[in-house]
């Protein structure tokens, strides 16, 4: 199985990107856009200058528990630089999405409460709501937080967009919000 069907198979549809999508940033912004493969793992992301997000981070089942993904995480955290991620909300009958919240609060991640994050999935149409994670390794605050992942919408989810899916995604100001009142009480992770 090559590394996008691993991802297809693993991520819901609405938080894909096309195989063509991904091949043309890691083509075209290849001093950006990064896969790190593996037999048991798949590790798309992007590094900018001041955070790296993660795009998509697979494990296989089978090597699940083995640090596997800690090791992929400790590689990028060697950098000195946040590491920003999008999550599925907990959703109590996907067992998943619960553990997967659970392996970034051990991974040092916090929520980003003061961040809405909801963008329509051009292959489903849908309305999707996602959480931000991050690790800061030097306390950086939310707004900082909230500017890369600005950054990285513009710069990653919506490459060239209209070219690859016939349709633009929204902009940036629809997707993502900032609640400067938010002082982080709603923390999903501190609850699991």
């Amino acid at each position: 199985m090559n590394w996008y069907e691993k991802l297809n198979q693993y991520f819901p549809v609405e938080e894909m990107k096309s195989k063509e999508h991904m091949e043309l940033l890691l083509k075209e912004k290849g001093h950006m856009y990064h896969k790190d493969e593996g037999e048991h793992h798949v590790l798309m992301y992007a590094e900018f200058d001041q955070f790296i997000f993660i795009d998509y981070l697979f494990v296989s089942k089978a090597s699940r528990g083995q640090g596997l993904g800690h090791k992929l995480l400790e590689k990028l955290k060697q950098k000195g630089k946040p590491i920003i991620l999008e999550v599925e909300p907990v959703d109590y009958e996907d067992t998943d999405t619960e553990k997967r919240l659970k392996f970034y609060k051990r991974e040092g991640f916090d929520h980003a409460s003061s961040i809405g994050y909801s963008r329509r999935s051009l292959a489903t149409n849908e309305v999707n709501q996602m959480e931000i994670l991050y690790w800061s390794p030097n306390n950086q605050d939310e707004a900082a937080i909230f500017e890369g992942m600005k950054q990285m919408y513009q710069q990653v989810h919506t490459y060239k967009d209209k070219e690859l899916y016939g349709e633009s995604y929204e902009t940036v100001d629809k997707v993502l919000s900032f609640d400067e009142e938010d002082n982080g009480n709603d923390n999903i992770l501190s609850k699991l």
